[in-house]
């Protein structure tokens, strides 16, 4: 972003974002992540590494710097001694399936904090959105009593684990008129005995899957969540989490679809390119396809076995260009603007401060009517409260064609409209 000068205090500040090369990243140029990191520090993209999650906040595992007029980088959190709700905000580019994992409320976490701060380091809750920049697969929430009752009758390897009588309740369910009640005591129970399966017998059972399905393979076609299952054991051999992913719902999200997480709902990212938002925490209760600490116990007794589909947002419209994602939490909201040639939208001044990330296209911003900025690809700022933002989108012709550029793609991360009312 280049200054062309203005009045006034509180302007947008343009921030140096973290990275993070976690090993399920995506490699190289094929990360959207590597793309925006390449654009921010202006380092040549490494296609031997990969590149997982650009993070934007003052999370203290990554945290932003924010560049000052001198040129001076300081610490975005120092920035913001006097303002306590920070925001966190990544992107993600996933290549290869995360955690099966769960994220504690607030009570839950202080006590992990208390008992265990080595493997759970603060006392904060971790409410999440992850807002689709491409097809993204994850697993999320328990399927329904029927979808539980299909995987026992098909996958005779999940019924021998979680043993006879468990099995029969669960097939049984749909017999009583309080189901959700009912069920959530057998489902609880089948869930842990798989979760606390030894690994011999977790390796014998996924042995026994991928030799029946790669048979079935060749008279069949086998289900999504078949084919995902020998895809996740091609990623994580012998790993029990590969098991679990019977029991939850595989989701797809289109993009500009988004998935909110509760606390205590299992869930793993799959695959695609992602903007997440959340709370500032690194609570993180694990217990399958990670190399990283399990807390199987821990992660079995919190969860609230809530069965069915999630709710999937798709944006409400605040305006001819933008929606917005509210999940119901306080921290946070999202904005995805698709901006077109010479168009222009306004944001307008709020309460609370906000994280603006430009993914695509040039344009130009005018700051509480008064100082003019450049904007391009890869810009990332923080805006304080009470600022407003118009933004204009740039027309730029194509070399070899009569064409304007792409429009202007730009996601804003800030404290959920309904906390500030």
């Amino acid at each position: 972003m280049k200054d062309m000068g203005g009045r006034g205090e509180l302007k947008p500040l343009m921030l140096r974002c973290a990275v993070q090369h976690y090993e399920w990243g995506r490699y190289g140029s094929a990360s959207e992540v590597g793309r925006l990191y390449s654009l921010i520090s202006g380092s040549p993209i490494e296609e031997d590494k990969p590149y997982a999650e650009l993070w934007m906040g003052t999370h203290d595992s990554g945290h932003s710097l924010v560049i000052l007029q001198t040129g001076e980088q300081v610490p975005l959190k120092r920035w913001l001694e006097e303002h306590p709700q920070a925001l966190g905000d990544k992107v993600l580019s996933v290549g290869k399936a995360l955690s099966i994992q769960a994220h504690p409320d607030k009570d839950l976490a202080r006590l992990l904090h208390e008992a265990q701060p080595k493997n759970y380091k603060d006392s904060n809750h971790k409410p999440e959105m992850a807002l689709a920049l491409t097809e993204f697969e994850a697993l999320c929430g328990f399927v329904s009593a029927q979808d539980l009752k299909d995987v026992l009758q098909t996958v005779p390897e999940i019924e021998n684990i979680v043993g006879e009588a468990v099995a029969q309740a669960l097939m049984n369910a749909e017999l009583h008129e309080k189901i959700d009640a009912y069920v959530k005591s057998p489902l609880r129970s089948a869930f842990t005995q798989l979760m606390t399966l030894n690994k011999e017998a977790v390796a014998e059972a996924l042995s026994k899957i991928k030799k029946r399905l790669n048979e079935e393979n060749q008279i069949r076609t086998l289900t999504p969540k078949e084919q995902l299952a020998l895809r996740l054991e091609k990623q994580y051999p012998d790993d029990v989490g590969v098991l679990s992913a019977f029991f939850f719902n595989y989701i797809k999200l289109a993009p500009g679809e988004a998935l909110y997480l509760d606390a205590n709902e299992p869930h793993a990212y799959l695959y695609g390119e992602c903007v997440e938002c959340m709370a500032t925490s690194d609570n993180v209760v694990r217990a399958g396809l990670t190399p990283k600490y399990r807390d199987v116990e821990t992660l079995c007794s919190m969860l609230t076995y809530k069965q069915g589909l999630p709710e999937i947002l798709e944006g409400v419209p605040v305006d001819e260009f933008t929606s917005r994602y509210s999940p119901p939490f306080d921290e946070f909201e999202v904005d995805r603007c698709i901006l077109p040639s010479s168009g222009t939208v306004t944001f307008p001044a709020v309460p609370g401060p906000s994280i603006f990330l430009v993914l695509y296209g040039k344009g130009v911003m005018t700051v509480n009517n008064e100082s003019i900025s450049s904007l391009q690809q890869g810009d990332v700022l923080f805006v304080p409260a009470y600022t407003q933002l118009e933004i204009s989108s740039i027309i730029e012709a194509d070399r070899d064609a009569d064409k304007a550029c792409s429009p202007l793609h730009l996601y804003r991360a800030g404290v959920n409209s309904k906390a500030l009312e």
